[in-house]
């Protein structure tokens, strides 16, 4: 597609190196971040680069490297913050003493919207779709663009990996059911960007994710 209706840039934030994602809708050159973390001058600098005005913040999940500094950022673009599931809640209260723990400065917010499975958000003319999908953290959520076939899914699903569930409220059974049950009907040739490293897709971690993969999965029956 010469001109597909949503780009995406990749801008990797904080020492933990998060996946801060700029989406835009091509048409109004209106966008958002998703999982705005840190390292602002950098994302400042992404958006005056691709000439996009930004209208909202978009957050995955409550964690410091993924919204540490999404309050502070809202509150200087004069936008509304969206996601994560209210269930995440307690890990945003807890963002400055994170932030201490990380050396990642960290302030606590208030979305303006806490999102649900099943929501929808809109960025310029884009309609992308909110799945809840919990286990990594109990609120996470995934940013699904089905005419791009394009999700962004935070800490759920990397490349040959998937999230960590040993943090407070991890639910190891509750992830698998997510990806298995929310992410991989959205079809095999659905391109992911992670919250950490490569992006993927959908098709390459059923053939060969050593967690989620559909021969890892049948064995264990």
């Amino acid at each position: 597609m010469s001109n597909p209706p949503m780009r995406v840039a990749i801008v990797p934030v904080t020492p933990l190196q998060q996946n801060c994602s700029l989406l835009w809708c091509t048409r109004t050159m209106r966008g958002a971040f998703v999982d705005p973390g840190g390292d602002l001058h950098r994302l400042r600098a992404a958006a005056g680069q691709h000439g996009v005005t930004i209208e909202k913040i978009l957050i995955t999940h409550g964690h410091i490297d993924h919204c540490g500094a999404a309050g502070e950022f809202a509150a200087e673009l004069g936008v509304p913050i969206e996601g994560p599931h209210e269930a995440d809640r307690f890990w945003i209260d807890r963002l400055a003493e994170d932030g201490r723990k990380y050396g990642v400065v960290g302030a606590p917010f208030e979305p303006d919207r806490w999102l649900i499975n099943g929501n929808q958000v809109t960025v310029g003319e884009l309609v992308l779709d909110v799945y809840h999908c919990p286990g990594h953290t109990p609120g996470h959520v995934v940013f699904h663009h089905a005419p791009s076939k394009l999700a962004i899914v935070g800490d759920v699903l990397f490349q040959g990996s998937i999230g960590r569930t040993d943090f407070p409220r991890g639910n190891h059974q509750d992830l698998i059911d997510a990806i298995t049950g929310r992410l991989w009907p959205l079809g095999d040739d659905t391109v992911f960007v992670p919250g950490h490293g490569q992006p993927s897709n959908f098709a390459h971690e059923r053939r060969t994710n050593p967690f989620v993969g559909d021969a890892a999965l049948s064995a264990k029956g």
